[in-house]
């Protein structure tokens, strides 16, 4: 871009003299981000494609080194320590990132890992019997299944010798960083502390709590963050925007002003851990995924949390269309153990409390729903089906 002057750009603040960078640039121009010959390439990574066509990163030697020191830093953030043993509940191949990250970050802690790989509850706990580790690395509701399974089968999963799980994939915490039903959920039956991260594979870098539990941690070393409005502007402290980042000290694939697509605020003050860094708070919602319902703007985290709260639900999934209208339309699918109109109108009313609108609900079979959830080309549980006509 002939408009840009390298020169003037001195400080951190200069950066917002230049563009920014959508996911749509890296899905429509996605060689011409590689900044090294394909030869120095040793890894090859591809984005889990949530919002579009999958990316592919590659990463270098060095580019590996780096992603390992920013989890080695993260795990030590939620207090893992050398002489800790840790179970990997996420998948390692799949080109995912941060299974990869994980076994190499624990590995330069000299920290021992169990691959165990994602599900299967009889394999998970016969490895935590067998090998007795301290921590897990796990998205948190599988964690629920864990001690249904334990609970079926008699094992004292209070006694199992696990002090925390470090979480991806899924929200901890309101915005006021108190606990939300599904971390409520898990923590009223099992003692184990839970650590909340925040990481894409675009940035290379993870956000992860430490003990205080008030928002993910910046390593300014490895990550420069904005948080900016509908005008690619800064947002006033306090406020939330879009997560922003500009990545230092990666070879292959370095990012300039990359916006995120999630919607998140930033907390500045001082953490009783002693890091004086940024934090980064729970992800409001995706601004893809934003939905303007009766004039009320929603994200589908918020309708989780209202489906979490009720133990007669065991699944549900979110789908949007566009009506007749042009407007937004809700359907959520939801199995239940046992269905009754009186269940149906308590799930409305608690939307209406909490959200102040209620979407349409059908009842379907847990069967169903895990077919589309548990979809055998994700690496992650997909929960929210957007059909509307004119998503990007």
């Amino acid at each position: 871009n002939e408009n840009i002057v390298i020169g003037s750009i001195k400080t951190i603040e200069d950066l917002q003299l230049l563009p920014v960078t959508t996911k749509e640039d890296l899905q429509k121009y996605n060689d011409d981000f590689r900044c090294v010959p394909i030869n120095k390439i040793i890894d090859y990574t591809t984005t889990s494609g949530t919002l579009g066509e999958p990316v592919t990163f590659g990463l270098t030697d060095k580019d590996l080194d780096r992603l390992a020191y920013n989890e080695a830093i993260s795990f030590d953030c939620a207090g893992i320590k050398e002489g800790d043993i840790v179970q990997l509940m996420t998948t390692i191949d799949r080109r995912f990132m941060a299974g990869l990250a994980y076994f190499l970050g624990l590995r330069k802690m000299k920290v021992g890992i169990i691959r165990v790989g994602a599900g299967i509850p009889e394999l998970q706990w016969d490895s935590i019997l067998k090998y007795k580790p301290t921590y897990l690395v796990t998205v948190p509701s599988f964690l629920l299944k864990l001690i249904e399974f334990a609970e079926a089968h008699d094992i004292d999963y209070n006694n199992s010798g696990i002090k925390g799980a470090v979480c991806i994939g899924e929200s901890l915490r309101n915005q006021d960083f108190s606990m939300n039903v599904l971390s409520k959920k898990i923590t009223d039956k099992w003692n184990i502390k839970l650590f909340s991260t925040y990481a894409s594979t675009e940035m290379s870098t993870a956000f992860t709590e430490c003990q205080q539990s008030i928002g993910g941690h910046h390593h300014p070393e490895l990550i420069i963050v904005e948080v900016l409005d509908e005008n690619n502007k800064p947002v006033k402290n306090g406020e939330s925007g879009e997560l922003t980042f500009t990545t230092l000290g990666i070879e292959a694939m370095p990012l300039v002003r990359f916006k995120t697509g999630d919607i998140v605020q930033l907390h500045t003050e001082a953490c009783d851990c002693g890091r004086n860094t940024l934090r980064v708070g729970p992800v409001i919602g995706r601004k893809q995924q934003m939905i303007k319902y009766k004039g009320t703007t929603l994200y589908p985290p918020a309708m989780n949390d209202v489906l979490n709260i009720f133990e007669n639900i065991e699944s549900h999934i979110i789908e949007i269309s566009t009506n007749e209208l042009g407007t937004d339309e809700i359907l959520i699918k939801i199995a239940v153990k046992q269905q009754s109109e009186i269940f149906l109108q308590q799930i409305k009313d608690h939307f209406r409390a909490k959200l102040r609108v209620t979407p349409k609900i059908e009842f379907t079979t847990k069967e169903y729903l895990n077919s589309l959830i548990f979809n055998p080309m994700s690496r992650k549980p997909i929960r929210f089906f957007d059909y509307r006509k004119n998503t990007l």
